[in-house]
């Protein structure tokens, strides 16, 4: 049963959310940074940047007490205010093309995460669990909501179609031409019945922010230990979360970049790809994958088509199947020597948003000698790698909607 409670969210005013809410900040460059920091005094980013005000660069403690007070100060100037009432809080985004996301920002349990309600498919880092830990401790608050997943469920439908009748209480659009929306609920029945559904749900699934959900369990734990009177209704038994049906999920693939054949010749690499797949030179004809375990190739100026061998390779678990493994599987580790996708440095990645036209570019500046283009994976094998236990590799999908920071914040 997963358990969802409504929460007292402080956000922005009407006025100038828009100027508020932003991306994550490693997803600017420092040029987008300090241009939008420079002419923003409301960015969000100058908050996650204190060392912007004194034009240094501040890590660790130090960085997480100067977030601190620069929400603080954003609350006392009135840029943040806090709701009266515990609500759900019905969001929308329309992207640039047209995709609609709708679904609810609630306080998800992280003893379902424990207890494997809440469901993974990647593997963490520890050291950067125990970072974010570290810097949500200190800084007592959650701008950036979990991506969560769950059954497509007709009575949720309805009251978010119902609660989007009204007035939006937030519209605006981002300079990506994203437009958002935002409404509350906070009348007792349709929270009620919203958490009823969520309860007859055995499972749900993490889309994206395994480590902002990873860090808010070991909060948890952190803080259950030192409080000898815990009842477990306390704000760190919970962390904020988006919540969208897996209809509304948008799964695109990660294309992979090498460096170097580890040393092989064309041909000699080739011959070697030849024992798993059946290969076929396409030439200049940009080419993209369009079935599950077919892999488009980019070398030396032409395009291949990569069909797998069956004969030659044993799916035994839903990982197996996943094109992701597959080529790291029977490509990346074995020919070209990439043991750790998360650590050499010899392999990048480039999200499916782009084509293949974006791998053959970089191939031809020199810097990478072949890319990799796949499928992308589908909700229902991320779901059963989930239930099975079992991990994607690294980058294994890129998913939208990407959220912004600063719309709905949750405090500990």
């Amino acid at each position: 049963m997963a358990k969802i409670i409504p929460f007292k969210a402080v956000k922005p005013t009407r006025a100038i959310v828009g100027l508020v809410a932003a991306r994550p900040y490693q997803s600017y460059t420092v040029d987008e940074r300090e241009s939008r920091m420079d002419y923003n005094p409301f960015s969000f980013l100058h908050i996650v940047n204190p060392g912007y005000k004194y034009d240094q660069v501040i890590t660790g403690a130090e960085r997480y007490n100067l977030v601190k007070n620069r929400y603080l100060e954003f609350k006392e100037d009135g840029v943040f205010v806090q709701d009266d009432k515990p609500s759900f809080y019905v969001y929308k985004i329309v992207n640039r093309h047209g995709q609609a996301f709708n679904g609810i920002i609630a306080a998800t349990s992280a003893e379902d995460y424990e207890n494997d309600v809440i469901k993974k498919h990647e593997d963490t880092i520890a050291n950067r669990e125990e970072t974010f830990k570290s810097y949500i401790q200190t800084v007592g608050f959650n701008a950036e909501p979990v991506l969560l997943t769950y059954p497509d469920n007709s009575v949720i439908s309805a009251i978010i179609e119902d609660t989007q009748k009204a007035y939006a209480e937030f519209e605006f659009t981002m300079t990506y031409r994203d437009t958002h929306y935002l409404w509350k609920i906070d009348n007792d029945e349709s929270i009620a019945t919203i958490q009823k559904e969520f309860e007859a749900m055995q499972t749900i699934y993490i889309a994206d922010g395994h480590h902002r959900s990873s860090s808010s369990y070991l909060l948890y734990k952190d803080e259950k230990a030192k409080n000898s009177n815990h009842k477990g209704d306390e704000s760190y038994n919970f962390f904020m979360s988006y919540l969208i049906p897996e209809s509304d999920l948008v799964i695109h693939e990660f294309n992979r970049l090498v460096k170097d054949l580890n040393g092989l010749s064309k041909e000699a690499f080739l011959i070697k790809l030849d024992t798993h797949f059946r290969i076929e030179n396409r030439g200049l004809m940009p080419y993209s994958p369009s079935k599950k375990h077919h892999f488009s190739m980019y070398l030396d100026g032409e395009f291949y088509s990569l069909y797998l061998r069956k004969t030659n390779y044993e799916f035994k678990t839903s990982l197996d199947k996943l094109d992701a493994q597959l080529l790291y599987k029977t490509i990346l580790q074995p020919i070209l020597g990439i043991n750790d996708l998360r650590t050499d440095n010899r392999i990048e990645y480039v999200n499916g948003k782009h084509e293949m036209i974006t791998i053959k570019s970089s191939v031809d500046s020199g810097k990478f000698k072949v890319g990799f283009g796949m499928c992308p994976a589908t909700v229902n094998q991320m779901k059963q790698i989930a239930d099975e236990g079992l991990k994607m590799p690294p980058k294994s999908t890129y998913i939208l909607p990407k959220l912004r920071s600063g719309i709905t914040i949750y405090e500990y």
